[in-house]
């Protein structure tokens, strides 16, 4: 790519590609009081690289994952020579009351804060990204969240109606691509901790959901993946479309959250992407988690996933919506399935509303002995919530918000969960 062309890049792309790049899937324009710039198409304008390929820079979301381009951007940038970083991050404090026999009521802050940077180079692009969490801070057993399974505290028993709290690494890898064609390219994307090409957009940065401050339900059936000590993915990017491959360490990370934990590469995984619209993504991905579980060793997982994500300006509001599915098939063991569906749409700069539904089949909400133990129970789960963005400081953002979340399961379930629970959040959100 020429010197001219470089200097001609648009920087409003730029800010776009490092944020998706890094897996920021920028939902709130708001948080920079900019309005979204206008699509246009990478070979009509001449671009350089995106950081895997070229394409509009908007596109790239966590680890290797696609977004639509027109996702809106956000993060606060620097450009420095051939070299543009980008800070991102979070700070929620939540009031979290799960109700039930099974809920608990749990002061908590989650956080995230990522750094990335990328050059340009002749016809290529280099790229690192970083990104930590204060997450441990909570303790092992993180925080309340009805029906959630998944990990462990002790590295004994399972947790179950909770959610464990991110590592304090998050991820740490780097990236190279090389332009093949003007609407072809290859690249590499590696790190001691980072991303498989499996699942949609990680739910942290995916920007139809990451408003609702908790895990998704389905989580460990779409991008639990996310947070992987060891992976290196190769892919090929063709104008719209990429196919991509990983290998990996299945293993996901115990409950010692300060602790970099890499593993051999004994997992593999491959993924393909399209965006025919503007407006569109799709991926359907597939891969073998070699023993992902701590407390269950000897049981490794094929995992198939398949989503959809469209982002527009409707009635003014910049809405998100992604509708994704997700099936883990033990070996040995059983097979279980998760659908999600998830939106979220900014209105006037500083309101925002969103939501969440699943359905997901949850065979871990008993411990061993007990009478139910290993049955598994179909669970609908409904959230909506509500965002105001009260205050500002230069780019950093207040912001306040409430969500509530019901359930739907088998009567079998009454006399654990209650016949009705509902459970209730309050948070406030600082964001860059």
């Amino acid at each position: 790519m020429s010197a001219r062309l470089t200097r001609a890049l648009p920087v409003r792309t730029l800010i776009a590609a490092l944020l998706a790049a890094g897996g920021l899937s920028p939902a709130v324009a708001a948080d920079s009081g900019d309005d979204p710039a206008p699509h246009v198409h990478a070979a009509d304008a001449g671009e350089s690289l995106a950081l895997y390929g070229r394409y509009p820079m908007t596109r790239e979301a966590s680890g290797t994952s696609w977004q639509p381009d027109t996702t809106p951007e956000e993060g606060i940038q620097d450009m420095s020579g051939s070299w543009m970083t980008m800070l991102h991050g979070f700070v929620d404090v939540l009031d979290d009351d799960q109700a039930g026999p099974r809920g608990a009521r749990q002061s908590v802050s989650t956080s995230m804060l990522m750094l990335m940077g990328r050059r340009q180079l002749p016809d290529a692009a280099l790229g690192y990204h970083l990104m930590v969490s204060a997450d441990p801070l909570m303790g092992p057993r993180g925080y309340p969240e009805l029906f959630q399974t998944g990990e462990t505290a002790d590295g004994v028993h399972p947790l179950v109606d909770r959610q464990h709290p991110h590592n304090l690494l998050m991820e740490a890898a780097g990236s190279y691509s090389v332009e093949l064609a003007r609407d072809s390219a290859a690249f590499v994307y590696g790190g001691i901790a980072g991303e498989p090409a499996l699942g949609p957009p990680a739910f942290m940065h995916r920007a139809s959901g990451m408003e609702d401050p908790l895990a998704p339900l389905s989580h460990h059936w779409l991008d639990s993946t996310h947070v992987t000590y060891g992976v290196v993915t190769g892919g090929y990017v063709w104008d719209r479309a990429k196919i991509e491959a990983s290998a990996f360490n299945g293993r996901e990370p115990d409950q010692s959250r300060y602790r970099v934990e890499l593993g051999r590469l004994d997992s593999r995984a491959v993924r393909l992407s399209g965006n025919p619209l503007p407006e569109l993504s799709l991926q359907i991905s597939t891969g073998r988690l070699a023993s992902p579980e701590q407390l269950a060793p000897d049981v490794s997982v094929r995992r198939t996933t398949a989503s959809l994500t469209y982002a527009r300006e409707i009635l003014g509001a910049r809405a998100q919506t992604t509708l994704a599915w997700g099936r883990n098939a033990a070996q040995p063991g059983a097979a279980s399935s998760a659908w999600l569906l998830e939106s979220t749409a900014v209105v006037a700069q500083r309101h925002t509303i969103f939501g969440r539904a699943e359905v997901v089949g949850k065979d871990e909400l008993f411990l061993p002995g007990r009478a139910l133990y290993g049955q598994a129970f179909t669970v609908d789960a409904l959230s909506l919530g509500y965002l105001y963005d009260f205050a500002g400081w230069g780019r950093l953002r207040l912001g306040a918000g409430a969500m509530v979340t019901g359930y739907r399961f088998a009567s079998a379930l009454d006399s654990t969960y209650g016949a009705a629970p509902v459970s209730y959040l309050l948070f406030v959100r600082a964001r860059l």
